[in-house]
């Protein structure tokens, strides 16, 4: 499927690295777990539960190898989609199967590379209560070993999803180990993908449970559109 869908430099890949982490430190004080956990080569999905704004671009800035993250394509626009584009960032429209989006991640997973999305699909509570299956399909077309990242505290609750958090705001961005999403070879191709599914939603909501326990910092107690009240 990948083709001859151009990869994008290492070098510009690497921007996100450098530009991200200086103003993450400068501006919010972010715990980053768990970089040794992820696998120093070979083919890499990254999968985020997805809370805040500042998840994206926190993604490819701390994770420890030069990261390509699937971005709504409605941020392509203007300078800003230049620069996304120049970074390795892959435009994708939510909800379509978008097959061009998909052909860019597979061909970055097949030559060796890193990429990152966020399988709920949208922001939210970050509970992964549920993914959509784009997430394990790119895993076996592009045989990448599935790395789960939690983010805490990048939302407070009653926050619009589209806010920023405070400034010094402490967060948590977690690399977990890699999720074993090996399923039945006896089962359909269709199955296959269900199974594997499964496996990753569990796989990630596991490792944020575990995550909130292990720094104290909780998801925020709503999804970030009607807010607390149960009348709206």
């Amino acid at each position: 499927m990948s083709g001859s869908v151009p990869v994008p430099a290492l070098w510009r890949v690497r921007v996100n690295m450098v530009v991200g982490r200086v103003l993450f430190g400068a501006f919010y004080r972010v715990a980053v777990v768990g970089r040794e956990r992820v696998p120093a080569s070979g083919p890499v999905l990254f999968v985020g539960n997805h809370v805040g704004v500042l998840d994206g671009p926190m993604l490819p800035a701390l994770a420890p190898r030069p990261t390509c993250v699937l971005v709504k394509r409605e941020l392509f626009r203007g300078l800003l989609g230049w620069f996304l584009r120049f970074i390795g960032h892959i435009p994708v429209t939510r909800g379509s199967g978008d097959r061009a989006a998909l052909s860019a991640a597979v061909a970055i997973l097949h030559a060796g590379g890193a990429v990152g999305m966020f399988p709920e699909g949208t922001r939210g509570r970050g509970n992964v209560a549920a993914v959509h299956q784009g997430a394990a399909w790119l895993a076996q077309q592009g045989g990448a070993q599935v790395v789960p990242v939690a983010f805490l505290g990048t939302r407070a609750s009653g926050a619009s999803t589209g806010s920023l958090p405070p400034l010094r705001s402490r967060m948590v961005v977690e690399f977990g180990n890699p999720v074993d999403l090996a399923v039945d070879a006896g089962l359909t191709g269709r199955q296959r993908l269900v199974a594997a599914t499964a496996a990753l939603r569990e796989g990630l909501a596991s490792h944020v449970r575990e995550s909130q326990q292990r720094h104290g910092v909780l998801l925020p107690e709503d999804d970030g559109a009607r807010g607390l009240d149960p009348r709206l």
